[in-house]
């Protein structure tokens, strides 16, 4: 037992204790809040106890993976994007049907497996070390090209899969990445023109009634009222109700909100905790995105820096589209909120990118009080 802890002391004091306090907290507290969803009778016991075993679960493999240097899983990418890709494509064959999407996996239990928040973290690590490789010549077309190509691959697959809010998570962190890899304004200011000339063939030609529904009910819910726009209306209603100070987690009969205990667990937040609630919530995650940014400050080298650019874009992107969605400010696609929603697999997968996140960290300690 001595030893057991002669070693979680050795490494508690060389890693970023913030960062797993900041983690662990989140979780904590995103517990507590499931346990007054399921008071309201909006969710069972079993959704809490999934989300303790997934954060127990996370941290452990937050643990693991910070122990392993980040330049051997770059030199894995090969094995973990395969394993990756083959989640997602068995997907196709075997996937659980919800709603517009195709996206888990079966499991024993009733439990299933989202492989695409398996495949961001794969994606993260793979392509930071293909940033590394072209870095001096990203910016030659015939690079990029490739550079390009790398990213399409996983936000098209996703998009086919029937999942356009994980789509859209990739997107913004290929993004990301790149721009912190020195990409010329000029190709920036040409991609910016090109989504814009896109947009209406998109809005008419891909799109379906459904989808550009949900974009324009963001902006006039009585367009469709009980359908599309519902959602939003009673999450946007249970936010607000929460006034200052909000009426308590325990507080007798929660509004109802569909999915409140996942996609729209800011909602209830909002309705139990108030603005002030809302506030230490965004607060808690910023200073994680930040922290690993400063992180990426440490790296001695750009692989470090790419690959904790990749897992704030991940997690930033994320709370940006879960709180504008409840706020009424962008259309629902199925984002969850970073630590705070139900769900096994976004749970693990977001400690393993903390788990990165801790690698880089352990890895660049010396550059802590070296002058850079």
């Amino acid at each position: 037992m001595k030893k057991l802890f002669a070693i979680l002391y050795h490494y508690f004091k060389s890693t970023d204790r913030l960062l797993i306090a900041l983690c662990m907290g989140a979780s904590a507290f995103s517990a507590v809040l499931l346990c007054g969803i399921v008071h309201s009778g909006y969710a069972d016991q079993r959704r809490v106890l999934v989300q303790i075993a997934a954060s127990g679960m996370g941290v452990i493999a937050a643990i693991i993976m910070s122990k392993i240097d980040y330049h051997l899983m770059a030199k894995l990418w090969k094995f973990h994007a395969a394993l990756g890709y083959f989640l997602v494509l068995l997907t196709f064959v075997f996937g659980v049907q919800r709603d517009d999407d195709k996206a888990w996996l079966p499991l024993p239990f009733g439990l299933t497996l989202q492989p695409s928040e398996f495949l961001k973290i794969s994606f993260i690590v793979a392509f930071a070390l293909h940033l590394q490789t072209v870095r001096e010549s990203l910016n030659q077309p015939k690079v990029l090209l490739g550079v390009c190509a790398h990213g399409a691959v996983p936000v098209l697959l996703i998009l086919i899969q029937g999942d356009a809010g994980t789509a859209v998570v990739f997107l913004f962190i290929f993004c990301a990445m790149v721009f912190a890899a020195g990409l010329d304004w000029k190709y920036m200011a040409a991609a910016a023109g090109a989504g814009v000339v896109a947009a209406p063939v998109v809005w008419f030609y891909v799109m379906d009634e459904h989808k550009r529904m949900r974009f324009l009910s963001v902006y006039n819910w009585e367009l469709d009222p009980l359908g599309v726009g519902l959602q939003q209306r009673y999450g946007r209603r249970a936010l607000g109700s929460g006034q200052i100070w909000g009426k308590g987690i325990f507080y007798g009969k929660h509004q109802y909100v569909p999915e409140i205990y996942n996609d729209f667990i800011f909602s209830f937040i909002g309705e139990a905790l108030g603005f002030i609630g809302c506030l230490v919530v965004l607060a808690l995650l910023s200073a994680i995105v930040l922290r690993i940014l400063y992180t990426a400050g440490l790296s001695k080298d750009p692989l470090g820096r790419f690959i904790c650019v990749g897992v704030f874009a991940m997690l930033a992107v994320q709370t940006v589209l879960n709180v504008g969605m409840c706020l009424s400010l962008l259309p629902v696609i199925g984002i969850t909120l970073p630590f705070f929603s139900a769900g096994g697999t976004s749970v693990v997968a977001t400690y393993l990118g903390i788990g990165l996140s801790l690698s880089v960290f352990m890895n660049n300690k010396q550059n802590l009080f070296s002058d850079r």
